[in-house]
């Protein structure tokens, strides 16, 4: 973008750059500011130094070398509200106080939570680097092209966004003292791997299926026993139906897996790319295994059968397992009795389902990781000195999921939901913690204010012994005896009474519900409805040992290594798996500690409508979005005590030429005291108090008054500045003009004494005999001298 497209954010009619700003906080003026920045293509706003960001659903010229050359080095405010001031924010913190920090992505599915990060990493790789070392360069690299890959691997179609992310995302980037990036490491947090077995209507498996099938070369898909169309296969013809695979363009795909296909292989991989599409293509033939009950004559001919044992050879094949230990698998478990003795024991039909769907889960899961790890050790630091790591600072990008509410929910949704609740926890307490500390550091008073406190809903979830996810690790102990109707029937008692939970048997007049299925948690971004269906089983998240130790036991190593729980013998598996949810709620536990520790940076996140339409704005929809975000109590918080705050020297910068005391320079001792005359001479030192090295301003009045004094001395201080170059210009020509005519005279005069000394050598030549002048030859007179010698020639030759 061109830097005038950047300044000229200023005007009235681009809306308040800043929500502080505004003056007066409701819904209706937000929203109006709100959307007057949008029409105007102004997509990014502040709140104080959080950034509001809604996604436009069209390529807008705001991004590139330009525009990045625009806003580095720069301050937070110095240029018009955008991703880059955020990242270049960070990056300063970071480099200047050494100071880890993080940047916080937040908002609901579609809103555009993955663009920023990338823009996000693209300005950090862009600034650093000034050495052009080849151990920066590839540390650059990396972070850029693992987006594509993890996206492959962890996004997929869904209603509400093309490319939605399936899984949470924490990325570390290592800096050294130099500010040079040395490192970096992903974490990655919940991967929706129940997609791979069910999608809802209009929705699409993961990317890599089809990518894979729609893609590759044909020999590739021979060797690998599949077919190009996505309809033959259970996991990828769901959601949209059988044309589920033609209703993304094939061009998308293809382009898709070659960009996958060349970071693989010359990025992370070199040439281990066939090794992520055989868990792929087991994946899908797992979901075309179907069993039959046979009932033949004798007991020991009944039992179950898999319909296409061919599908059988195909997985064996690819995993490098025997067949017959494949087909094992599938059939039965293997349990150890009391006294530690094996015993095989066959699977029914619902059983062996469950243990197929659960390994087809688990395949999908361990490639997942694979390829995480995978990245992490191609981008760990090399060569770092230990006795340096204290000097080593950290920037840490979140993208997560945001909230969801789908016309079903279930275990995903409330697990996601209850990550944005932590995250909603962490972001009102940090902005609060920043106010108290800077007003402490600035000996400025506090003024406390309302807001909407989410802690009681984090209880509700995570809090022992009566919370949700320990209600239901409890029910998944009880060995099937405990089923999810009665567990919602234990919810519904341990929480009869609570302010933020309620269902069907709780309200029996809210239609809206089920009896025994679904239950209601009132979060911070509303009423979500749960259905308690399948809630026990994907907590449980149970994997016999067969397939760990039949995985563990294949002959390819890659696959081999995915599976190093397979080593354990089934006597010894004796303590009790931990939970998804148990896990999950660990390392969100883990995830907010982490961000605690830093200094944070937030994007908001803002979806305009459903439709996923370029330039236009749905106020219902968007003023929802804003209720739950919490952004008008951000703005009230930040306006509690002070809307502004300003260095003193830039403060004075900027409005020192309204006061005559302080223009063009004043001498009055020390900023402070210069700031406080300037508010003086304005009447408004009622509205402010003064920190130690900021000065903190009350009301945004007060900045609109100053600001309207600026606009109106703008013009004559033009005048003023234009008068002065015009006089400089012209005293700089009359110099030089005098000294044009001082070196004329010089020369002249040098000209004449130079022509007439050589006239008088000719005069004294001419008298010596025996030449008496005859030949005497005059010079060349200057113009000056032609009179004057054509008269002394005359004289000379009479």
């Amino acid at each position: 973008a061109p830097a005038g497209r950047m300044e000229d954010d200023k005007g009235p009619e681009y809306g308040k750059p800043d929500f502080v700003l505004l003056d007066q906080v409701t819904m209706e003026d937000f929203m109006e500011n709100l959307k007057l920045r949008f029409e105007k293509g102004r997509i990014y706003t502040y709140i104080g130094e959080v950034l509001v960001s809604v996604n436009p659903y069209q390529e807008l010229p705001l991004y590139g070398p330009e525009a990045i050359t625009q806003y580095q080095g720069r301050e937070l405010y110095e240029r018009p509200p955008h991703l880059y001031a955020v990242a270049n924010a960070a990056y300063k913190a970071m480099k200047r106080r050494s100071r880890d920090t993080c940047i916080v992505i937040s908002g609901e599915s579609g809103a555009g939570k993955t663009e920023a990060s990338k823009h996000i990493m693209q300005y950090i790789a862009a600034v650093t680097n000034p050495s052009q070392r080849a151990e920066v360069e590839r540390v650059k690299d990396v972070l850029l092209n693992s987006t594509c890959v993890l996206e492959a691997f962890g996004n997929a179609r869904t209603n509400r966004n093309h490319n939605s992310s399936r899984f949470g995302k924490y990325m570390d980037i290592n800096f050294d003292f130099k500010g040079d990036p040395i490192g970096g490491h992903i974490h990655s947090y919940l991967l929706e791997k129940s997609r791979v077995l069910k999608q809802h209507v209009g929705e699409r498996n993961f990317h890599s299926f089809y990518q894979m099938l729609r893609g590759s070369e044909e020999e590739l898909l021979r060797d690998l026993h599949l077919q190009r169309n996505p309809a033959l296969y259970a996991f990828t013809r769901q959601g949209a139906g059988l044309n589920c695979g033609l209703q993304w363009p094939l061009d998308s795909d293809e382009r898709s897996l070659l960009a996958v296909t060349l970071v693989m292989i010359v990025g992370f991989f070199l040439d281990e790319m066939e090794v992520v599409q055989v868990p792929l293509a087991c994946t899908l033939f797992m979901g075309n295994i179907e069993f039959v009950e046979t009932k033949e004559e004798g007991p020991e001919k009944e039992g179950l059968v898999v319909a296409e044992e061919v599908l059988v050879d195909y997985v064996a094949e690819l995993t490098a397992t025997p067949r017959d230990q494949v087909l094992r698998s599938l059939l039965a478990r293997t349990v150890a009795s009391g006294g530690r003795e094996l015993i095989e024991k066959a699977h029914s039909t619902a059983e062996a389902c469950y243990a197929r769907d659960a390994c087809a889960k688990a395949v999908y899961q361990r490639l997942f990781e694979w390829i995480v790890n995978k990245i992490n050790s191609v981008m760990e630091a090399r060569g770092r000195d230990p006795r340096r790591d204290g000097k080593d600072t950290v920037i840490g990008v979140l993208d997560i999921y945001g909230f969801e509410v789908f016309p079903v929910n279930s275990f995903e949704q409330f697990c996601i939901n209850y990550c944005n609740e932590k995250l909603q926890q962490l972001f009102i307490q940090l902005i609060l913690k920043q106010e108290q500390e800077e007003y402490q550091r600035e000996g400025i008073t506090w003024q406390s204010i309302d807001y909407f406190n989410n802690a009681a809903i984090v209880e509700l979830v995570e809090r022992p012994p009566r919370g949700i996810l320990a209600v239901l690790d409890e029910a998944c102990s009880s060995a099937g005896s405990v089923t999810d109707r009665i567990f919602l029937q234990t919810l519904d008692t341990h929480h009869r009474h609570h302010a933020h939970y309620s269902s069907r048997q709780l309200c029996p007049t809210d239609k809206s519900m089920e009896f025994g299925r679904d239950f209601r948690i009132k979060h911070y971004a509303g009423n979500v409805t749960y259905s308690v269906e399948g809630f026990i089983d994907k907590n449980r998240d149970f994997l016999f040992q067969d397939f760990k130790r039949l995985l563990y036991n294949s002959t390819d190593p890659t696959l081999r290594a995915m599976w190093p729980d397979g080593q354990q013998d089934i006597t010894e598996v004796t303590k009790r798996p931990l939970t998804a949810g148990t896990l999950f709620k660990s390392s969100m536990v883990a995830l907010v500690e982490n961000l605690a520790s830093k200094e944070p940076y937030y994007v908001r996140c803002i979806k305009p409508n459903e439709e996923k339409v370029a330039g236009r704005l749905d106020e219902g929809h968007c003023r929802h979005q804003v209720a739950y975000l919490g952004l008008l109590e951000n703005v009230r918080v930040r306006r509690a005590g002070f809307a502004s705050r300003q260095p003193y020297p830039r403060f004075l910068l900027r409005y020192k030429m309204t006061c005559e005391y302080t223009w063009p320079n004043h001498l009055l001792g020390s900023d402070r005291a210069a700031v406080s005359a300037l508010l003086e001479q304005h009447g408004l030192q009622g509205d402010v108090a003064f920190g130690h090295s900021k000065l903190f301003i009350r009301s945004p009045q007060t900045l609109v008054t100053l600001e309207q004094s600026r606009a109106r001395l703008i013009p004559i201080i033009v005048l003023l500045l234009q008068k002065a170059w015009r006089g400089t210009l012209a005293r700089r020509r009359c110099r030089r003009l005098r000294a044009v005519y001082t070196i004329m005279r010089w020369f002249r005069r040098h000209k004449v004494r130079a022509h007439l000394g050589e006239l008088q050598q000719r005069f004294q030549a001419a008298r010596q005999p025996p030449l008496y002048g005859r030949d005497l030859t005059w010079p060349p007179a200057p113009a000056v001298l032609q009179p004057f010698q054509d008269t002394c020639q005359a004289l000379f030759c009479r």
